[in-house]
């Protein structure tokens, strides 16, 4: 079979796979106004099993979003509050002692659910961060001497408000790599700010978000996902941007005084994985260097670590990428 054919077959699959993946952003914009991209990431993330960091300042539907997205997958969701007091078994459990059988019973923690909304991780102590951080990368806990394998699909989206504001530990770097995607989210405009005021400016507001999904659906679109077709060019799109955030002197760039290191292979895995991903959504068995154009952005901002002079001079991660994807070509 010629690779023609072998995209067409694979593009009739996600055509049928992806309807009700976008039936997903109708029930969710339901509620939410002007979070599109958003809700986009996450049901990339939800397609690829990859973790979200999402960024921006309190009441901006943050929560909102992560809560309505379950309902219409119809699956578990649980919101953890991290504080500077939380311990790592609040988070995965412990193990309670039962003086009536004389025994130790496993008491699961809040993380045995699907979708794990991590509310301010930022606030709480870095113990906790690596237990959330473990459970994310394993996809198992261990609570003493048992070790519990996570439901599938298991997906963690953290907010953290902006580092700057007293009170938060700021993520290292090792474990923020862990998060496939960082996403910020911006203030909505006049117009949405408008639909915003006349939609939820009352006493009650109850909105019925419709289950028009399974997590058995969700694995399945998985496995579709991974069909799709990357072209060698594209691969190699991919790879460029990513070698170019560590050595930019070979693109033509002088940044490297600005970056004290770039992104890992794993940012090359994860680029892939979400360029698939998002034509998977479009209806498409083939990945365009659009599609990675349309995420390097939120795949790298937070894997590239800019230097003190970078700092001094006020140029930001993102600015950097930015330059970078200006750059490079698109094949």
């Amino acid at each position: 079979m010629s690779t023609h054919q072998q995209i067409e077959e694979i593009s009739e699959k996600v055509q049928l796979a992806s309807t009700p993946l976008r039936q997903i952003i109708t029930e969710v914009n339901r509620v939410l106004v002007g979070q599109e991209h958003l809700v986009h990431r996450m049901l990339i993330g939800l397609l690829t099993g990859g973790h979200l960091l999402i960024e921006g300042v309190p009441g901006l539907a943050k929560t909102t979003a992560v809560a309505s997205l379950s309902k219409a997958i119809n699956t578990g969701f649980q919101r953890i509050q991290f504080t500077p007091d939380l311990l790592p078994a609040d988070l995965i459990g412990t193990q309670v002692y039962r003086p009536q059988d004389q025994i130790f019973v496993v008491q699961k923690g809040p993380i045995f659910s699907n979708l794990i909304l991590a509310d301010e991780i930022n606030r709480a102590p870095a113990k906790v961060q690596s237990a959330l951080l473990e459970a994310m990368q394993e996809k198992q806990v261990t609570i003493g001497a048992e070790t519990f394998k996570l439901d599938a699909p298991f997906l963690v989206m953290a907010t953290q408000n902006p580092v700057e504001q007293e009170g938060t530990y700021p993520l290292p770097e090792a474990q923020m790599d862990r998060f496939m995607l960082k996403v910020v989210v911006e203030y909505p405009n006049r117009e949405e700010e408008l639909q915003i005021l006349r939609r939820m400016s009352k006493t009650s507001t109850k909105f019925d978000i419709q289950a028009v999904t399974s997590p058995e659906q969700i694995l399945n679109a998985r496995a579709i996902v991974d069909e799709i077709h990357v072209d060698e060019k594209v691969e190699g799109y991919i790879v460029d941007l990513v070698m170019a955030t560590r050595s930019p002197e070979s693109y033509g760039m002088n940044l490297s005084p600005m970056i004290q290191y770039g992104g890992s292979p794993r940012a090359t895995i994860n680029l892939a994985l979400a360029a698939r991903a998002n034509a998977f959504l479009a209806g498409r068995g083939y990945v365009t260097p659009s599609d990675v154009r349309e995420l390097a952005l939120d795949i790298l901002r937070h894997r590239v670590a800019v230097t003190y002079e970078a700092e001094a001079e006020e140029i930001t991660s993102e600015s950097i990428v930015s330059q970078i994807l200006n750059r490079i070509p698109m094949p």
